[in-house]
């Protein structure tokens, strides 16, 4: 396994399954978008602010994953009020 991180993420969409918690985020300076997996299901990520994500790239199936270790507020970048909306389902539910 290789070690991955990421900074300046924002969520865009979280999809529950019944073994974890794929998050769709996006990188706000390259647009890059990351598909992390939360096997835990211990995540708590807010869609308004940034993070900075930091975890193990898997490989299972011939597919890579990108699985979750920690999750922290990204203190270099606070969140821009005036950034677009995240999507429905992006947050907020009473089960996460």
């Amino acid at each position: 396994m290789v070690n991955f991180s990421a900074n300046h993420l924002h969520l865009l969409r979280r999809i529950p399954s019944r073994s974890c918690w794929v998050f769709l985020m996006q990188d706000r300076h390259t647009g890059r978008l990351y598909r992390l997996y939360d096997f835990s299901k211990s995540r708590l990520i807010a869609p308004h602010g940034y993070y900075c994500v930091a975890g193990k790239v898997n490989s299972a199936n011939n597919q890579l994953y990108l699985v979750v270790e920690t999750v922290k507020p990204d203190a270099k970048h606070p969140w821009d009020e005036s950034a677009a909306a995240p999507p429905d389902g992006a947050g907020g539910d009473a089960d996460m």
